[in-house]
């Protein structure tokens, strides 16, 4: 299992009229988290993009049990549990504080310039080889 936590702090402008973030804005966050993941276990998403990868996202849910709300400093958590093949899956937490607000998944798949699927470079395969052993 990889873990990894990223820090944001909510905007006026992601509020809504009720005064709460309002639900898209989860997703960045997401994205943030993956990407801080990425950058963190020696895999930044620039030197994917630079070697011709790209990782579009193929499914993605959210669950949301608590509002965040203006100014609030939330904690995203991303986690990878299982070693990635094909597809990437990451599990995601956003907290404040000790209080958890929403969960989330996302499901990635390693694509070419020209969008056709393709095996994770050399370099992804080993970073995970050492990180899942």
């Amino acid at each position: 299992m990889i873990q990894s936590r990223a820090q944001v702090t909510v905007r006026y402008a992601e509020t809504d009229m009720m005064g709460i973030v309002y639900h898209a804005n989860y997703l960045p966050w997401f994205e943030i988290g993956r990407t801080t993941m990425l950058k963190e276990i020696g895999i930044p998403y620039r030197q994917l993009e630079t070697e011709g990868y790209r990782l579009p996202v193929l499914e993605i849910t959210a669950k949301y049990t608590r509002p965040a709300v203006y100014d609030d400093t939330l904690t995203i958590v991303t986690t990878m549990n299982e070693k990635p093949l094909l597809r990437i899956r990451l599990d995601y937490e956003v907290l404040r504080g000790e209080e958890l607000l929403a969960t989330g998944n996302s499901i990635h798949a390693f694509v070419d310039l020209q969008g056709r699927p393709v095996r994770p470079p050399a370099s992804v395969i080993a970073v995970m080889t050492k990180l899942f052993g």
